[in-house]
């Protein structure tokens, strides 16, 4: 049996959008964002297709967040948006699993966002030559095969070029980066049920032309 592993193994920098998808800023009941929102998550995060996600301690709200993630090619400082896509070496499937009542605790996201497990990768990392278009892929996630999130990359806020500019002033982006490009709506905290995850639960993100990505959550130690 063959075992994939994240199919970006060691990330130099995670680097996170929020509220980058108009109806997901609308049913958070937040402003849209005038430049993009930036948080960060560390190596520890990265699991598998296939990898279970562990509930971490103290939270009863775990919550998921299908998403479009690329990992940088070409590094570099201050980068033109017309430039940026020529920096993307390719893309993948992304879950920005949250814990909802972690990350609200604070006022700061790092300890909602960055327990163990909470950024699944992949299955697959498709170069950038072979996605005509990062802008017109339909994404979408299951929960138990029931369909929670189905958007476009076309309704992000802040276009990639637009997100990898902005970063590149700030920050020197290096080969082997991941930039997470944000989620759209329908996550479990902007439903009025508030469905979070329970232990059996099987998430499935899926976006065209990267295959599907299926984790399952289990009870944490």
């Amino acid at each position: 049996q063959l075992d994939l592993g994240p199919c970006v193994p060691a990330p130099g920098k995670i680097i996170c959008i929020g509220l980058n998808y108009g109806r997901r800023a609308e049913e958070s009941g937040m402003k849209i964002p005038t430049a993009p929102v930036l948080f960060s998550k560390f190596n520890n995060v990265l699991a598998a297709q296939g990898d279970d996600v562990p509930i971490p301690p103290d939270t009863t709200q775990m919550d998921y967040e299908a998403e479009l993630a690329l990992v940088i090619g070409a590094g570099g400082r201050h980068i033109a948006e017309a430039d940026a896509l020529a920096h993307v070496f390719g893309y993948f499937n992304a879950n920005d699993v949250s814990a909802r009542d972690l990350q609200m605790f604070s006022g700061q996201w790092l300890l909602g966002k960055t327990p163990d497990g909470f950024l699944p990768i992949g299955p697959y990392l498709v170069t950038a030559d072979e996605i005509a278009d990062p802008h017109t892929l339909r994404i979408t996630c299951t929960i138990n095969g029931a369909l929670r999130q189905d958007s476009n990359t076309g309704d992000l806020i802040f276009n990639i070029p637009q997100v990898i500019s902005y970063i590149s002033r700030y920050v020197t982006l290096e080969p082997g980066d991941i930039i997470s490009t944000g989620t759209p709506e329908g996550v479990a905290l902007g439903r009025p049920d508030k469905p979070w995850l329970q232990p059996g639960d099987v998430m499935t993100v899926a976006i065209d032309g990267l295959g599907a990505l299926t984790n399952t959550i289990v009870a944490g130690d």
